[in-house]
């Protein structure tokens, strides 16, 4: 259901205001679009709803900061992202993390993935080496720069466009053995 922007206004204010029928009703409408933002950059979908939480939590101590200079939803979405990224940042140690020589080795692709359906592609992202799922949604999907990627994840803006290389090519990868497997031509 979209909210009108009346609607919204209220909203806003009863959060501001600490109204907790007024924050679960910010949160029913708008947990679904966000659950699907901490998706991409999450392993599984427990990972996913802590984000979540942690994010929803923010938003709703943060709320008076909001300035009104751009959609409130846009402004949940940037801390949903923010706290995916944290999330990533204190986790960091005990992941895998791609040596930057391998992830140099592979070549650059441009492969189309739009004719893969949105779950698809979501559980193909979801399966990506914990770097290259966060660089990959912070370039392709938040607009971030290869510059605010290396700032943001402390590695050097080269890493950052190997590992973003690597992940297009993992994912192009994965979509030919779907294609395949689904057309029954996959010989892998």
């Amino acid at each position: 259901m979209k909210l009108i922007k009346q609607n919204i206004d209220d909203l806003l204010e009863g959060c501001k205001a600490g109204n907790r029928k007024m924050q679960e009703a910010l949160y029913v409408h708008t947990s679904p679009k966000m659950l699907a933002v901490c998706m991409r950059y999450a392993k599984d979908r427990m990972e996913a709803e802590d984000v979540l939480q942690m994010g929803y939590i923010k938003v709703f101590q943060k709320v008076s900061d909001y300035r009104g200079d751009g959609a409130f939803e846009g402004w949940i979405r940037r801390i949903m992202v923010n706290t995916a990224i944290e999330s990533y940042r204190k986790n960091l140690r005990s992941m895998n993390v791609v040596p930057v020589e391998d992830a140099y080795e592979q070549p650059s692709t441009g492969f189309d993935f739009s004719r893969l359906g949105v779950q698809d592609l979501m559980k193909l992202i979801q399966n990506l080496a914990d770097g290259y799922r966060m660089v990959f949604n912070m370039y392709a999907i938040e607009g971030y720069t290869h510059k605010e990627i290396a700032d943001t994840l402390g590695i050097s803006e080269g890493a950052s466009k190997s590992q973003l290389s690597r992940a297009r090519a993992i994912l192009k990868e994965q979509v030919i053995k779907m294609e395949g497997i689904k057309y029954g031509t996959y010989a892998g």
